[in-house]
């Protein structure tokens, strides 16, 4: 058991950590900045199995402090956070509502056999709006508070069906009303959450990168030789990274580069859902076109990072997400950023990216022009970008922020 002058943070939501997506980045980047920070105990619930599951396998420098009657891993620590991984039924997509409800309850459980005094538990996302009155009550009993992030517009996504997205906007409206704090990561969530709901206890605090290059030099064989499997060349390709749905504006970006006179590739890092795939193959035919490359993942952070380093411009088309950690990571590394024209993008980016619309030739004639852009154009645009990562977006500053509204709700 902790001391009782350390604040206990359970977070909520998370699918792993340090694997694609932004949450598992954030909580990987925010338990690591605060991990030798005696004032502060994360415990992290993940997912044991099915989509997204925490594979410690890829983590470094675990120690395994718990096993199953099979042998595999229920509880590690990392980064001194202690992880709890908790197995899901095979119920399709109702599993996110069944494991946030699970995890609240474990992190309940675990705050009542371990004497913890006054833990926050922080509920990344509005999924569990149908059980949040009983497990606001259930929190309090232990003394708790309970912190929400609403992350974006998740009831506007459209991998949903009509019912779905009412679920998710009337399960918004409930978790926001019954929340202790509401902490946003973007200033547009915020003043959405605010007008929509008619609360005032909010407070804006950032996804974070940062603007270090990549460990691996521009001849290390693991980047060579992953661009030679991909077919690609430096600096003679545009770069997308990101979670393959419909909301992230593949088709357009797809679309438009096809009707483009780019002489360059156009690399796509996503989980591909083949679904998806064969639907946008059936309205683009983009298979007979050899510049469009969809070359895997990659969960490398440095590889990934010299990628980015060696793109000639990175497009980004997130429509309904608060700020992005994507996005991030492409202005602090990559020089020429092409952005989605939506308030999130514009937020982030400011003036050190360009940006397009959805309207037909929009982004076509984004990337002819790009192409044209010399060399000392585009190294403004990078050093614009590299600063609007530094001033605004750094982890450190983010970490602090986090800290001080821990310490705010010590009782």
């Amino acid at each position: 058991m902790e001391k009782q002058n350390t604040r206990h943070i359970f977070i909520i939501g998370s699918k792993s950590i340090g694997q694609y997506g932004g949450y598992e980045t954030f909580v990987d980047r925010l338990i690591g900045g605060h991990e030798n920070d005696p004032s502060i105990k994360y415990h992290v619930a993940c997912k044991a199995n099915g989509d997204g599951y925490m594979d410690e396998s890829k983590l470094s420098n675990i120690t395994i402090t718990k096993k199953n009657d099979d042998g595999s891993v229920a509880e590690f620590t990392y980064k001194n956070a202690h992880v709890f991984k908790l197995p899901c039924p095979n119920i399709g997509p109702a599993v996110a509502i069944y494991y946030d409800r699970a995890a609240v309850l474990y992190s309940i459980n675990y705050c009542r056999e371990n004497h913890i005094e006054h833990p926050i538990f922080y509920i990344l996302t509005c999924r569990i709006g149908l059980f949040i009155g009983s497990l606001v009550k259930q929190i309090k009993a232990v003394g708790g508070m309970y912190y929400l992030n609403p992350d974006g517009h998740e009831w506007k996504r459209a991998k949903w069906s009509a019912p779905v997205r009412k679920y998710w906007k009337w399960s918004e409206k409930k978790m926001v009303g019954l929340a202790d704090l509401v902490i946003c990561d973007s200033v547009n969530i915020e003043k959405y959450i605010r007008s929509e709901y008619g609360v005032s206890n909010t407070t804006y605090i950032a996804y974070g990168a940062d603007v270090e290059k990549s460990a691996l030099s521009d001849t290390d064989p693991k980047f060579t030789g992953w661009l030679e499997e991909k077919g690609l060349k430096t600096g003679a390709y545009y770069l997308v990274v990101g979670r393959f749905v419909p909301e992230n504006n593949y088709e357009t970006m797809i679309r438009e580069y096809l009707r483009s006179h780019s002489k360059k590739d156009f690399a796509l890092i996503t989980n591909v859902n083949e679904k998806f795939l064969e639907e946008l193959e059936k309205k683009l035919g983009w298979r007979s076109d050899p510049r469009i490359k969809f070359v895997g993942t990659v969960y490398d952070k440095e590889l990934l990072k010299k990628i980015r380093e060696n793109a000639y411009g990175y497009f980004h088309g997130h429509e309904v997400g608060g700020t992005n950690p994507s996005l991030l990571e492409a202005l602090g590394s990559t020089e020429l950023n092409l952005l989605l024209d939506v308030g999130f993008n514009k937020e982030v980016g400011q003036e050190a990216a360009l940006y397009w619309s959805k309207k037909d030739g929009d982004l076509a004639g984004l990337i002819d022009r790009a192409d044209e852009m010399d060399a000392e154009w585009r190294r403004k645009f990078g050093t614009a970008a590299k600063e609007r990562i530094r001033t605004a977006y750094s982890w450190a500053f983010i970490g602090d922020e986090y800290k001080r509204v821990w310490n705010e709700g010590a009782v």
